[in-house]
């Protein structure tokens, strides 16, 4: 039997490695957590916790166009603002605040999780294959005047909205926050490198927003003695998400989205071959 810190740490990797990555960070968490016998209330508190430390990641990493959205929005300047966060989180932050519980209470099982990898694997494939024919076809210098967003700052406010309802479909455990989000960015005309950034922007807010309010309802199942435990996942998570993000946007840049769905399926398999 490992120790919890041990457990922490794997956990903790693990977070950090595959919350920003299209692979779904639940679908993970829950099948490891299951694997090494740590569950319960503690645990699925710890798993929310450590969720703050990739979020820390990403705030360190893009820390100037964080403090840019303290600004006033110019509407005729072509930049990204706080308005196109906003319609990038609302859709999922009104679903998730309506169906909280019923996500919690029926959804976060390993025979649901492969069923939501495997769906958004499919997502993920029919994404990747739109932009690719896109830039086959020579269609991403004719989107120029009609929304082609290469950049951050080109994503148009529609665009923002579209990628935010997309994120909806990451309610669903094993469906993959990024996956849906960068999926929706290639679908609506975006490149790969501004849909997996904006994925990362608008993660930040959905996701403090999400543990907030998950981590108020478990304060109760927690004690001074767990701290070191729960310290050992956060900084691991930070550390390892720092250097996931990185390493993803070259990934991704030159393979697409592909290798990961692919990943996806291979898991499926596995996990259905193991579980059922």
């Amino acid at each position: 039997m490992l120790g919890e810190n041990m457990i922490a740490f794997i956990l903790g990797a693990l977070e950090g490695l595959t919350e920003f990555l299209p692979v779904s960070s639940t679908g993970h968490l829950i099948l490891v957590g299951h694997w090494l016998g740590f569950t319960g209330e503690k645990a699925a508190t710890f798993e929310i916790f450590i969720q703050l430390g990739a979020i820390l990641a990403i705030v360190v990493l893009y820390y100037k166009r964080f403090l840019s959205f303290l600004q006033v929005p110019n509407l005729k300047e072509k930049k990204l603002n706080v308005i196109h966060i906003v319609l990038g989180i609302l859709p999922a932050g009104v679903f998730g605040y309506v169906f909280h519980d019923f996500i919690k209470e029926k959804l976060f099982s390993p025979q649901t999780v492969i069923y939501g990898l495997l769906a958004g694997s499919l997502l993920m494939i029919a994404a990747e294959w739109t932009a690719r024919r896109r830039e086959k076809n020579g269609q991403v210098a004719q989107l120029g005047e009609r929304g082609y967003a290469s950049t951050l700052d080109d994503l148009s406010y529609r665009q923002a909205l579209w990628i935010g309802l997309f994120q909806t479909l990451a309610l669903y455990p094993g469906f993959s926050r990024s996956g849906a989000t960068i999926s929706g960015g290639l679908l609506t005309g975006a490149s790969r490198t501004a849909a997996a950034e904006f994925s990362f922007l608008v993660a930040v807010p959905v996701m403090i927003g999400a543990v907030g309010l998950d981590l108020i309802k478990s304060l109760a199942f927690l004690s001074s003695s767990d701290f070191p435990v729960f310290a050992i996942g956060f900084i691991t998570a930070f550390v390892v998400a720092m250097l996931a993000v990185l390493t993803f946007l070259n990934l991704l840049k030159r393979f697409g989205l592909v290798p990961f769905a692919i990943y996806r399926l291979l898991l499926v398999l596995v996990l259905w071959w193991v579980l059922f």
